[in-house]
């Protein structure tokens, strides 16, 4: 990796921290629903022109008696959108990508935010304005495919805003 590179994906990890967060959040959506996994409160944050990067948060819940997985998503905002992970490993902050995935447990909620599970926007094709929403593709092994909106929240939001 390109030291810029490096210097790119610290700056990105700083940022998806919670001790980075202020309150400035986006419309929380309604709740959708894909099979048997309940998809709410999707946003995304606000990124300065020409920034080369931006994460997605959501929270997935399996209301099913089978675990599902969580394989990929696309979107047009970016040239690549992969799953990711952020874990301390020692006294180290790392972030890679989830090849296989994220499986969610029959009967069990798991939460992409920052600082963990996350989906990661390389590439991007546009700039993200706050107040605007975001299309994002989402893909499981059992539940299929979904299309859901991103609300765009501040640039350091780190959920989406509750009661708009």
């Amino acid at each position: 990796m390109s030291l810029r590179l490096s210097i790119i994906a610290l700056a990105f990890a700083a940022a998806l921290t919670p001790a980075f967060a202020q309150d400035h959040a986006a419309p929380a959506a309604a709740t959708v629903t894909v099979g048997s996994i309940e998809i709410s409160g999707p946003f995304t944050r606000a990124t300065l022109p020409n920034a080369p990067v931006a994460g997605g948060f959501l929270t997935l819940t399996n209301t099913g008696a089978e675990d599902d997985r969580l394989l990929s998503a696309t979107s047009s905002i970016a040239k690549e959108t992969q799953v990711h992970e952020m874990a301390m490993q020692g006294d180290v902050m790392k972030m890679r990508q989830l090849t296989d995935g994220i499986v969610i447990p029959a009967g069990e909620t798991v939460a992409l935010e920052p600082g963990g599970f996350h989906l990661m926007f390389m590439g991007l094709t546009q700039t993200l304005v706050e107040g605007e929403t975001v299309a994002v593709t989402l893909t499981f092994e059992k539940a299929g495919e979904i299309t859901v909106d991103l609300a765009v929240g501040g640039t350091a939001a780190d959920a989406p805003a509750m009661g708009h």
